[in-house]
Formats: structure tokens, sequence, C-alpha cells
């Protein structure tokens, strides 16, 4: 597992950003002018309501709503006054957030001009770049076949470039690997972030959730710490099968292929009745788990997307977490 845990000088990582991280760079840039540009003028006075950040200076007491944070009830007011009451904190304009990538080869996929991977790193990009020119902090925990890196927190423009470049990198290897043998495991990915991560974060879990079962629990487990949201990576092929007569199908994790006859009615719906089944599924999972979730396809404009994440943040601070339904295209 590779690790930036050691920082080189800023001349060194300069000249390595240079020889190594061009694409990164130039995809950076490309957000930059093309998505964050348009983005200003539509987040302004969105900050502090897109995020919370923690903090220790007690600012008042008042009376519990259903949608508080249970650890944050005084029991000794409430003990006295008979009615449950919640201690509320001076938040911190500084925070740390943390992307867990799952870009294992199923991300890949992609019918259209862009695959899953492409919209992930769009999406990671944008939001570390916001985050950071406030002066917030992000890492990430890459996942190709296990866990290949872990990128601790850090703020700046060049730090943004370094978590790209890890992307980067994945993909690239995935290109020159053969198919991994078995599903992804995203439970493993799930149970290392909660070691990893000390404290108190926003988490983002940028998957396709196409995995092996078992993830649910980790992911509950996750939830009582941190700050999770799932944003969850689709193409529209992948819920519903055109006719496009006999064409070959290929699992991109394991490599086994067949061909299939979309020409067949019948084919085509019991396709469609089990993708919308995975779908209600997953929905219920991360539902139950306590985890709002962005729905990311590969056909997004990504400024609408983000958006999309603004407004679900805006109505999960009102209603509170996990009481709302995935936000979608």
């Amino acid at each position: 597992m590779k690790s930036w845990w050691r920082k080189a000088p800023a001349a060194a990582n300069d000249e390595r950003l240079i020889a190594q991280a061009g694409g990164a760079e130039r995809a950076l840039r490309r957000l930059e002018w093309t998505v964050i540009r348009r983005l200003d003028g539509l987040l302004q006075g969105d900050y502090r309501t897109l995020m919370r950040g923690t903090g220790l200076d007690l600012a008042d007491l008042r009376e519990y709503q259903h949608h508080d944070d249970v650890r944050h009830i005084d029991w000794n007011v409430t003990a006295r006054l008979q009615t449950p009451h919640v201690r509320v904190f001076t938040e911190d304009r500084e925070m740390a957030a943390w992307f867990v990538l799952d870009l294992s080869r199923s991300v890949d996929f992609g019918s259209g001009l862009k695959a899953k991977r492409e919209i992930s790193a769009g999406f990671v990009g944008v939001l570390a770049r916001l985050l950071t020119r406030h002066g917030n902090r992000v890492g990430a925990l890459v996942y190709g076949t296990d866990l290949e890196a872990v990128i601790p927190p850090r703020s700046g423009r060049r730090h943004v470039l370094h978590l790209l470049h890890a992307m980067e990198r994945r993909a690239d290897k995935a290109e020159a690997a053969p198919a991994q043998k078995g599903m992804t495991r995203l439970a493993d990915l799930l149970k290392s972030a909660a070691t990893l991560m000390p404290r108190r974060s926003t988490v983002f879990v940028v998957s396709d959730f196409l995995s092996e079962p078992g993830w649910e629990r980790p992911l509950g487990q996750l939830v009582q710490r941190h700050e999770v949201i799932a944003v969850r990576l689709f193409d529209p092929l992948e819920l519903e099968l055109p006719d496009l007569g006999l064409v070959p199908l290929r699992d991109a994790e394991t490599g086994e292929q067949l061909w299939v006859d979309t020409h067949d009615a019948g084919f085509r719906k019991r396709f469609a009745r089990l993708a919308a089944e995975r779908e209600a599924t997953l929905r219920a999972a991360l539902a139950k788990a306590g985890v709002d979730a962005l729905e990311l396809s590969t056909s997004d404009d990504l400024v609408e997307a983000i958006v999309r994440f603004a407004d679900l943040r805006k109505r999960r601070m009102r209603i509170g977490p996990g009481s709302m339904k995935a936000v979608a295209a």
C-alpha cells in the first residue's frame, strides 16, 4: 500500500507535478475553467451550509429535536428539566473531508462519451478544489483490487493535483493489469476507512456499489463516527438495454464474457426488472445506514450534479440525516 505521509519540499513537488502530473494539471485546469467558474455564481453564500465542521466551544443549550445527534444530549440538564436538551457548539470553519474511492475495474465502463471513472475524477476534482480554496483539508483512500494508496488530508491546489494524479495512476495500472479475480470487496475498503480516519470528518464514498455483499454493516459503522455521503456512479445502459441485436457482454472485473440477444423483448424486460430491483435494494441499504446519496450518471452535467449536491446538503440540515431519498438527475 502506497502513501504520501511524508511531505516533500515545495520545489521538489513543483518539479514532480510538471514531470509526472501533467494530465492531472490539465484536468484540473479544465475543471476550473468549465465547472468551478460556473459554480462560483451558483454557490455563493452556501459555504457554511454545505458542510458541518466540528467544534469544542459550547454556544448554547436547547431542547432536543428529532434530527439532532443523540451524542450531543446533555444528560445532566435533561435530568434536571425532565426534557431532553442538547449542547450546541460553535462550529469551526475548517474541516477535513475524505474521498473513499472505489476505482475497481467496473468503473471503467461507459456507454457514451465518458466512463464512470471520468465522472468520478471530475466530481472529486471539483469538490476537492472547492473545499481547499476555503482552507479545508481533503484526503483520499484509493481502492483498485485492494487498498492501494492513502493520501492524508491536506489543503492547497498542489494537494488536489496529488489526489487526481493518484486516480490517473490507478487508471493506467488498471489498463495494464489482467482481469481481477472476483468482485470488488467494498466492505474491506469501508473497514479500512474506519480505521484510518481518527477524527470526525465528512466522508464521500465514491463508488458504483457493484460489490460483493456485506458492505452495508461497515458503512453503518462508519456513519456512527463520521458524516457520510454516498456518491453512486452509474451508466444508463446498466439500467436498461436497447435493442442492439446479438452483442457480447463482458464482466469488467472478472473478464467473463457471454453473448446476449438484445433483440429479445423478454430478455430486455427481465434485465430492466432485475436492474430496478438492484436499484431499490441499494437505495434501501443506504437509507437504512443513514447515508444521503448523490447519484451521478455518465451522462450528467457536472455543474448540475454539484448544484444538486448543494441542495441535498441544505435539505439535510433542515430535516436530518438519512431521512432523504437519493438525489438523482
